[in-house]
């Protein structure tokens, strides 16, 4: 019988995921060499030739940002934790930490015609899994108010359930436009993310 406990250790967890993750981008972006450099014609066009990596950067900071404001929100409504959970956490983290290296992937192959598609759809699809374990560990820890804070209101836990509810619809849509067009399923990418930023009633 799985025991209901504080989500203190849990959240810590998570947030240390949550900084590494965002951290490593930054590492798969490397500094030209100087062959690079001496072929391009100099450090300024070598620099403005790693415009893929800047993308990749920019696009997968804005989404784990804000999937981990999103993580903090939604432990504003959860106040117990139990094994389930953890486990739900732990996947969700799994592809959380993960998402470096399809960025790494996307940011190498985007200026390929014969595999930016390919790159970005493996790059979508850590998205869906990702919002998919958003959406279970909400749906789990708030069904029957089953780890929900006792004063939590019912009115913001409905308005998050809402917004949760087509996210990993929205995320397929965008990794499957990947394959008609690259820089569309991108463009969707960084609107969602924008979207999730936006205050809200459920988010203040």
């Amino acid at each position: 019988m799985s025991t209901a406990s504080d989500t203190n250790r849990l959240e810590t967890f998570a947030d240390g995921v949550f900084a590494i993750a965002i951290t490593l981008l930054v590492i798969e972006i490397h500094s030209p060499d100087h062959d690079q450099i001496a072929q391009l014609g100099g450090l300024s066009h070598a620099l403005v030739q790693l415009w893929p990596s800047y993308v990749g950067y920019v696009v997968s900071f804005v989404v784990i940002g804000i999937m981990w404001a999103n993580h903090h929100n939604i432990f504003r409504y959860i106040g117990r934790a139990n094994h389930v959970l953890v486990m739900l956490n732990l996947g969700l983290l799994f592809f959380v930490a993960f998402l470096p290296f399809p960025t790494a992937i996307l940011a190498e192959y985007l200026p390929s015609p014969e595999n930016r598609t390919t790159a970005t759809v493996f790059y979508g699809s850590n998205l869906v899994f990702t919002a998919l374990f958003f959406n279970v560990m909400w749906r789990y820890a708030t069904t029957g108010r089953r780890l929900i804070r006792a004063d939590a209101d019912q009115q913001g836990i409905d308005g998050v359930t809402k917004e949760y509810r087509f996210g990993p619809v929205l995320y397929a849509a965008a990794a499957l436009i990947a394959l008609v067009n690259v820089w569309v399923s991108l463009a969707i990418h960084a609107g969602l993310a924008a979207l999730y930023a936006v205050p809200s009633k459920s988010r203040p």
